[in-house]
């Protein structure tokens, strides 16, 4: 799964809420969070970890 960079910063920024947060609330590293924020893929799992903690659809960020 490829999560969209652009939208992932917008949805940190909308809840002001940084990399660091985002990785303890849902479980994945800081540097994951980095990585897919830079445009890596990651897996299914890993996606839908990071839209629980953002409180949002998968959907909403890919």
């Amino acid at each position: 799964m490829r999560i969209d960079r652009v939208k992932l910063t917008a949805e940190l920024t909308r809840q002001d809420m940084t990399q660091k947060r985002l990785a303890e609330l849902s479980g994945v590293s800081r540097v994951t969070i980095n990585y897919i924020k830079g445009g890596k893929s990651c897996s299914d799992e890993v996606g839908q970890k990071i839209a629980d903690a953002l409180g949002v659809k998968v959907a909403a960020l890919i």
